[in-house]
Formats: C-alpha cells, structure tokens, sequence
C-alpha cells in the first residue's frame, strides 16, 4: 500500500492538485493577460522532484559522418564558414543547437594550409584530435602541434586560431564548448582579431615543455589565470599514466580505471565550466550503473564497447561519440577480452561542483546493471 507521502507525489505530478472550475480558468485567463500565472498550475514541472533532463541519450558513429564532414572540405572555405564544422544536435535539444544539456559538439575538419581566422568569444571550448597530421593551435601567441587524441584548450577570452600545416594531412577534431550556457545566461560575446590572424609569441609546444612534467613546477613560473597553463595535454602520457595507474588500482566501480584531466597549478579542472577526464576499461571489463547530476560527451579513444543509458545499450567504436544526460543511469563495458578500451569525456561538472550541486546515485542498492528496453 502506497504511503501517504507516495500517494501525496503521485497526486503533485505535473501540476497541484487543483480541478479546474469555470471560475478558476477565468483567473488563469486574467493572470496571463497580466503577464502572470498561478504557481500551483507549473510547480511540479519548474520545480520537479529530481531532474528531468530534455536531453536523450544519443550516439554518433564516426563511420556514419566522416564523409559528410569531409563533404564540407568542397562546399565552404574557412573564410566563408568561418568554422568549418558539422555540429551534433540532441533530438531533445535542438532548439539550443545542444548535444546534450548545455554542452555543444561539432566534427571540424580543415586541409593542408588552411588557418581559421583568429577569434575569441565568452563560451569556453576545447578540441580532441580524431585524425590527420599537422594541426596545430595558437592561444594568445602560445602554438602548439596536435596529434591523434590529443586534448586541447581554448578557454574562454583567449584569442585563438586553428589550422594544418602545408606538409600536414587532412584533419579532423571534435570540438567542445559551453555556448548553450553562455546563451542560457545571457553573456556570450563572439569577437574576430582585427589582423585575422595572431603572431606566434612563444616557442612552439612551450606549454607542454613547461607545465607537463608530472610532480613538477618550473622555478620562478607564476600564473594568475583562472584556466589551466597547461593548454595541450598529449595522448601518449595520458595513456602511460592510466595504464600505470591500473597495475595498483582497482578502479571505480562506475568508472573504471579514470584519470582528470586537471590544471596543475591548482590541482581543479583546466576550465571554469567545463571539465575533461580520461577512463580506461580492463579486458572484458563492464561496470557498474549510477547516475550523476551533470552532463557528459564522450568520445572512444581507444579500443570498442558498449554502454547502457537508462536501459537502452549503445555500440561504440574508436571516434564515435556518445552522451549521458544529467541523472540517466549509465553503465560501460569493453567489448574486448585481450585489449583495453578508453573513453575521453568533458562534463559541465565544474559548474555543478562550484554550485552545490553535485549528486550521485547507484543504481541498485550497491550498484548492479540496468535491465534492457527493447
């Protein structure tokens, strides 16, 4: 027998429990005309009883777009487009140009010589390579070489331009930004450099040669910004650093075997609303489900999986990209028994974190696996 406190929700859902009279939609009518309303009439759906995302669970598979994203390459120049780029859109959140919460993704692809014209804007991006040789970046003078998997910063404010080298390949990266929350909140200013394209002010790669020694700090360096100095993180002591970490851990029930990506003077996340980790399942390994408030994109790096998503199952592959909404729960597994599998992500954690609002459950008592829909 429900409690009178189960009964009182299921009574609550959707809207107070109020019948309408004849008099009552009178009022309704006359407090709209006024640019006002009842709260009893959109409590539950303004205020629900746990979060109810508008986002659904999604996968790209990269086989599936890579040809429409180089399409592009005989379509639009990089002057005409000025970002080049074939963006991911929830189904639940086209209407913020989403791919999931408040987070954007787009595949951007660019050829040999090509350089974007230098911008900056309030959103907060970042870029991880899917393929081709010889990209490169330039934040505020600072250039830096990109390779496969490589994870790179564009934090917001920082004039910063992309391109390829002239002896380089084609290349193609997934970018990530917060633009839907900078429109939600109203701040978003998009700016092109006035000489369209910025100098180099730094050795090439000084960032990495810099800040990237792991446990160590360059005597005499100081930084005062709010974002990681550390501006490229590679994908070759990424990987050293997970496989090291999982011969002396067991790992995250949920997670595996994770590592943050991480700004090294202050030890929190390389932005300010946007946050990145790295996660490496053993052979065979298939985890268990929670749920978590904060909305993530992520992309196989490594190896082939899958991953359960409020009991729906999503196949995975090396480059395809996959989302959790805030508070669905979600499980993964390696497909493989011989081989690792890795899975990069970035999150709106950062910003949840510095709100209070951080919450986590297991599914199941102790954690267990979800049942499957269809």
């Amino acid at each position: 027998m429900a409690s009178s406190y189960d009964q009182y929700r299921e009574d609550m859902l959707g809207r107070a429990n109020v019948a309408d009279t004849p008099e009552l939609i009178a009022y309704y009518k006359r407090l709209q005309a006024l640019g006002t309303g009842a709260l009893w009439t959109v409590a539950n759906k303004i205020e629900p009883w746990e979060p109810v995302s508008s986002s659904v669970p999604m996968l790209w598979r990269y086989q599936d777009l890579r040809d429409d994203v180089l399409r592009a390459l005989d379509l639009v120049t990089p002057e005409q487009a000025g970002r080049r780029v074939v963006y991911l859109e929830n189904e639940g959140r086209s209407d913020v140009v989403a791919a999931v919460g408040w987070l954007y993704s787009g595949l951007q692809v660019m050829a040999p010589g090509e350089c974007a014209s230098s911008h900056r804007h309030s959103a907060s991006a970042l870029r991880f390579i899917m393929e081709g040789q010889g990209a490169f970046t330039n934040v505020d003078g600072h250039k830096m070489t990109l390779g496969a998997n490589d994870f790179v910063l564009t934090p917001n404010g920082t004039w910063h331009e992309h391109g390829v080298s002239e002896d380089g390949t084609v290349c193609i990266w997934q970018d990530g930004l917060d633009i839907p929350l900078m429109n939600a909140l109203e701040a978003n200013f998009y700016e092109v450099h006035p000489d369209l394209n910025q100098a180099v002010s730094f050795p090439v790669d000084d960032s990495t040669a810099t800040w990237a020694a792991a446990g160590l700090r360059p005597a005499g360096q100081s930084w005062s910004k709010r974002y990681s100095p550390l501006l490229k993180y590679e994908w070759a002591p990424t990987y050293d650093a997970l496989t090291r970490f999982a011969k002396v851990t067991d790992g995250s029930p949920f997670d595996g075997v994770m590592m943050d990506y991480i700004n090294p003077i202050s030890g929190g996340p390389v932005m300010m609303t946007i946050g990145a980790s790295m996660q490496l399942l053993r052979p065979g390994e298939h985890t268990k489900a929670h749920r978590q408030t904060g909305s993530f994109v992520y992309q196989c790096a490594k190896g082939a999986g899958y991953s359960v998503i409020n009991g729906r199952r999503f196949d995975w592959r090396e480059r395809d990209i996959f989302v959790v909404p805030a508070w669905m729960y979600h499980e993964h597994a390696n497909a493989s028994q011989t081989d690792d599998a890795c899975l990069f992500a970035f999150h709106d954690l950062p910003v949840i974190n510095a709100l209070g609002l951080y919450r986590e459950e297991a599914f199941g008592e102790n954690g267990g696996h979800q049942p499957l829909i269809g």
